[in-house]
């Protein structure tokens, strides 16, 4: 009988379930929102139970918008956002939350209240510090578990278990306490190359004594590839959940911009030669953005994340840049601009959202994809509102805007937008060319994510990186990495390897770029670059004052 797996992918602002085939056809989608709370201070904390809940939600619709019986389904993966959740001894959520609300047991990614407590950790130069690119994030764990230990310790000493979100969704579907290696070696400090893998030495100079006399019970004491089979599958109560069989395989998570690098890097290509993925980058964009680089030998490039052994394919190396805001810079460029309600109305009036209605109307005007970031000649954006993750590393970096004027009807809103696509390209360019700088080199890059989807976005990073720039032939390569893990787990495939040259393979490509269209972004990544020195000259001019 042909076995289906589903991908479950929980991600900032909701959870998606996807079906797919033993090929890797997608045959049906689901999604379902999930809570967020924002407060002042970078604090951003949601539920486990809500972002279970809502798992369960989108698995059912799935399966119904499939026609799948519970019985044909063959494994189950899920990936998700490297959020922090706390439950006690008996699995019931702690609060993280200054309100007290047992409900908020999770702290988000993006949830930058940790930024002391990374400085502080990297103040120590530990030798671990090497695999973070030299500088730990606060968007990482070991700062969040650093400051729930100093501002919120009956928490901290109430948890029973800290997971990290995928390993969270993976205990709750089959009680399995194993952690994937992707996990905790790409957000955690585990160091998966190393026979001791967690660093006692590094926990007790940075003030986390208490995982090494617990014998990191806490934090995770089996580590297992990502697709390795979790315990009996299912339990009785999962199953009933998901609308699943007991039983049912459960493989070990991954990361979300993970799974979908899995999903898109691996890909046939129609040549019949075999897929060489060190010469793939991965760029996965939803509201952060993920740039990943596959290597068969350890690269260190300061300001970048890794080396990472088996942090994503298994028995590879990976280097991780990053960008904090993405789809999130893009989403508060648009709707600070007083032209957006016009916009959203008359988008809503044409039955699309507004960024396909701004694409459409932009790419009519300038003729095609490349000639319409011809719109941003006068107008610069910088677009890290909450940081730059890489290749500098600073979460102090705040946005910066050149060239607005007064006007605010739609075309003055449409070159806002492709200078914020613009200066995203940019970013993405300086963590490439940090890349090659210290060995890591790639032909061509994958672009995944929600924003894949865009031909203004993709021809934009294209020109700009002078990489050719691919798209996954599914639409999910993120729900699609997902599916592996429940494929490998269920035993259809023997590897990830294997199973992403079986289920995946390559689609649409980038137009070549034009001479004066590489010059014209040559030209805007100078002011780029001034815009950087702005920022970085107006925080050390105001370093010290009142308020700061």
């Amino acid at each position: 009988m042909p076995r289906a797996y589903i991908g479950v992918d929980v991600g900032t602002t909701s959870t998606r379930a996807g079906v797919f085939d033993e090929a890797g056809t997608l045959l049906a989608t689901a999604r379902h929102p999930i809570r967020i709370w924002h407060e002042a201070g970078d604090i951003v904390e949601q539920s486990s139970a809500d972002i279970w809940d809502a798992c369960a939600k989108s698995v059912r619709a799935a399966l119904a918008e499939a026609g799948i019986a519970p019985d044909s389904v063959g494994g189950v993966g899920f990936d998700a956002t490297c959020s922090l959740v706390l439950v006690d001894r008996q699995g019931e959520p702690v609060t993280v939350s200054s309100s007290g609300d047992k409900q908020r047991n999770v702290i988000v990614w993006m949830d930058h209240r940790a930024t002391a407590e990374a400085r502080l950790i990297n103040e120590t130069e530990d030798a671990v510090l090497r695999y973070v690119g030299g500088s730990i994030s606060p968007e990482m764990e070991m700062p969040k578990l650093l400051w729930l230990k100093r501002h919120a310790s009956a928490s901290f000493d109430a948890a029973g278990h800290f997971f990290d979100l995928a390993d969270f969704l993976t205990w709750r579907a089959t009680d399995s306490l194993q952690r994937s290696t992707c996990t905790v070696t790409c957000k955690w400090n585990y160091l998966a190359h190393d026979s001791g893998g967690w660093s006692a030495p590094f926990f007790q100079r940075i003030g986390l004594s208490d995982f090494v006399s617990e014998n990191y019970a806490r934090i995770g004491t089996e580590i297992v590839a990502p697709g390795t089979r979790l315990g009996a599958g299912l339990t009785r109560a999962a199953a009933a959940d998901l609308g699943l069989s007991p039983g049912t395989p459960v493989g070990a998570a991954l990361i979300d911009a993970h799974a979908g690098g899995i999903g898109a890097i691996g890909g046939r290509d129609g040549s019949g030669e075999a897929t060489d993925v060190c010469d793939r980058l991965a760029y996965i964009m939803g509201t952060s953005a993920c740039i990943m680089a596959t290597t068969r030998e350890p690269c260190f490039v300061p300001g970048v994340w890794g080396p990472y052994y088996s942090g994503m394919v298994p028995d590879f190396w990976l280097n991780e840049g990053g960008q904090s805001a993405a789809g999130a810079a893009i989403d508060h460029l648009l709707k600070s601009h007083p032209g957006f309600g016009e916009a959203s109305a008359a988008a809503r009036s044409e039955g699309l959202d507004i960024i396909e209605f701004l694409e459409r109307r932009i790419i009519a005007r300038a003729g095609d994809a490349s000639r319409a970031a011809l719109l941003a000649r006068d107008v610069h954006v910088l677009p890290e509102f909450i940081g730059n993750r890489s290749p500098y590393a600073d979460p102090d970096t705040r946005a910066v805007i050149a060239g607005l004027d007064l006007d605010t009807d739609i075309g003055a809103m449409e070159r806002l937008f492709v200078a914020g696509l613009c200066g995203l390209a940019y970013g993405l360019a300086e963590v490439i060319e940090a890349f090659a700088a210290h060995g890591v080199r790639s032909g061509i890059m994958i672009m995944g994510g929600g924003a894949s989807r865009s031909p203004l976005v993709r021809q934009i990073m294209a020109d700009t990186t002078g990489l050719t720039v691919a798209l996954p032939q599914t639409k999910e390569p993120v729900l699609l990495g997902a599916a592996m893990l429940g494929a490998v787990a269920g035993g259809a495939y023997a590897s990830i390897g294997e199973t992403m040259a079986k289920m995946s393979a390559l689609g649409r490509k980038s137009e070549p770029t034009a001479p004066d269209m590489a010059a014209f972004h040559a030209r805007k990544r100078d002011v780029y670059k001034l815009l950087r020195e702005v920022d970085r000259g107006s925080r050390a001019a105001m370093r010290g004052m009142a308020g700061g």
